[in-house]
């Protein structure tokens, strides 16, 4: 498990230090794309480089064009891979907190839930690695109520942490009968406008938390 953890740690290193490079070479072919577009001259700097930069661009299709970073690598088997949830708890649930998270389990139909107990983070973390689980995520109380999740793509990540505001469970409905059983058919997914950096990470993290023919549905 330690070596393991080990090269994966160094693959993440030299994935993360290609993206300099990479985006380098991408500004480089925007410029000289740039320049044969508006009938300007190549770039001094560049000509040197210019009849591999081309020959280049003549090979790229409208999906390479498009600079590449490590979170695309990351989520790469989403659409084909099982995604694998564990979710639990902080230490000492509350009721409501325990009723909550069994709710979350219909919705992520893919999920598994463990009751935290005196377990520490970390050995959690190992635990899923070492099971092959794709996502944790972790959900916190104040004072009897949900107040945050906390969603960790494993193994390297990325995580971020989401709040909750009054979260109403069916626990919570006196009127259940007319309400009838939950359902646990595959959610609609609806997301528009994400368009920023910050956005698109919080899309693919969340998204990839569902399976893939799920995913199909999603527009490109």
């Amino acid at each position: 498990m330690i070596r393991r953890n080990q090269r994966m740690r160094r693959e993440y290193l030299y994935t993360k230090s290609l993206e300099g490079t990479e985006r380098a070479l991408f500004e480089k072919k925007r410029r000289i794309r740039q320049a044969l577009e508006e009938g300007k001259p190549i770039p001094t700097e560049l000509r040197n480089e210019e009849h591999e930069l081309r020959r280049q661009i003549d090979l790229e299709d409208q999906e390479r064009q498009v600079p590449k970073s490590f979170v695309d690598n990351e989520y790469a088997t989403g659409t084909i891979r099982e995604p694998k949830i564990l979710l639990t708890t902080s230490r000492d649930p509350s009721a409501p907190l325990i009723q909550f998270v069994k709710e979350l389990k219909v919705v992520f139909p893919n999920s598994q839930r463990i009751n935290r107990g005196g377990q520490v983070l970390s050995a959690i973390v190992e635990s899923c690695r070492s099971h092959d689980i794709t996502d944790l995520i972790l959900v916190h109380e104040h004072r009897g109520q949900p107040d945050g999740l906390v969603i960790s793509h494993l193994p390297q990540g990325p995580t971020a942490y989401f709040g909750l505001l009054n979260v109403v469970t069916r626990h919570d409905i006196k009127d259940r009968k007319t309400m009838g059983k939950m359902s646990e058919a595959y959610p609609h997914l609806i997301l528009d406008n994400f368009s920023t950096k910050v956005n698109i990470h919080c899309f693919l993290l969340t998204v990839k938390l569902f399976r893939p023919h799920v995913l199909s549905l999603l527009p490109r």
